[in-house]
């Protein structure tokens, strides 16, 4: 196993996460723009960064145990700061061979392996479970395909791996996804009251409402929502005449249509949220935009971030 070499970090894992896979690697011409490794896990040797995505707090879904008959079997939900790299690599390389050396890498850095799998039989319908959840995800049943996640604790928190690795033709793909588990920060999300609703409604027609809050890809209200849904119910009880539209914003991230889907549920949840605390249905129309009315661009998560509201809009 030449590929791989374990070396310490200076950074502020020291002593915590000593996790280096295929050192020699260094990034290639053909990289992502913008792209980089993983502080912490580095690329095979060779290997062409072709994803890179990072966000401050997130969330991962992994697998943790296999399933039946298709199913994806028993799966965990990671929160923390999530990077997801994507690798092709050449030269002949398997998927075994790929695998092996993470593998070797992550014992040799003290992380436990929670689980392991390869091939659909072993991993049950999880593959097809992480390309629904995990856009950029791709899996082919006809091919060697391995999984494996391992964790470990350190000072900072505990720390997972999940490495995908699948035979593509001639050449290797690696779905990489290191989660840091933190706290989210909090309070970056000022609440409403009734009043700055109505005095928005009344200068410009519309106000964003950035209090009620979704899972990615869901349409569930979180209860965490209750604060800015009561002042929306204050500022539609206080005036029965006012109608509005409830307006669902996406991001651009995933197909449009399945964001105008999606923009349209959330809309349709709010709608039903309001009317059941006595909000008068003759008051509300609920409408999905996607990703159609953007307030700024798209290009980083703090755009996104933005962008993925609710809008009150006078009728």
């Amino acid at each position: 196993m030449a590929n791989l070499k374990i070396k310490p970090t200076v950074r502020v894992f020291v002593n915590a996460l000593l996790l280096s896979c295929a050192m020699l690697g260094t990034a290639q011409a053909a990289d992502v723009k913008g792209g980089k490794d993983h502080p912490l896990i580095s690329r095979f040797a060779g290997a062409e960064l072709e994803r890179y995505e990072q966000k401050d707090f997130d969330e991962a879904v992994v697998a943790i145990k296999a399933g039946n008959d298709g199913k994806p079997g028993t799966v965990l939900t990671l929160e923390g700061k999530v990077t997801t790299n994507g690798y092709l690599i050449g030269g002949g390389k398997s998927a075994l061979e790929v695998m092996r050396n993470y593998e070797q890498a992550l014992a040799q850095a003290g992380f436990q392996t929670i689980f392991q799998c390869s091939n659909y039989e072993s991993c049950g319908g999880f593959f097809n479970f992480m390309q629904r959840n995990n856009p950029g995800f791709q899996w082919n049943a006809d091919v060697k395909n391995r999984y494996i996640l391992a964790k470990r604790d350190t000072p900072a928190g505990l720390v997972h791996v999940v490495v995908y690795v699948m035979l593509s033709g001639d050449r290797v793909r690696v779905f990489q996804q290191v989660v840091e588990s933190k706290p989210m920060a909090t309070n970056q999300v000022q609440i409403l009251n009734a009043v700055q609703m109505a005095q928005g409604l009344q200068a410009e027609g519309k106000i964003a409402i950035y209090g009620v809050l979704f899972d990615t890809a869901k349409a569930e209200i979180k209860p965490e929502s209750k604060p800015a849904l009561d002042e929306m119910v204050k500022l539609l009880s206080a005036d029965k005449t006012l109608k509005v539209y409830i307006v669902g914003h996406t991001d651009n991230v995933g197909s449009f249509s399945a964001n105008l889907d999606l923009s349209q549920r959330r809309a349709d949840a709010v709608v039903k949220a309001l009317t059941a605390q006595k909000i008068d249905a003759a008051q509300l129309v609920s409408k999905g935009v996607a990703s159609l009315a953007p307030v700024t661009s798209n290009a980083n998560e703090a755009g996104r971030a933005k962008n993925r509201r609710v809008e009150l809009v006078v009728q």
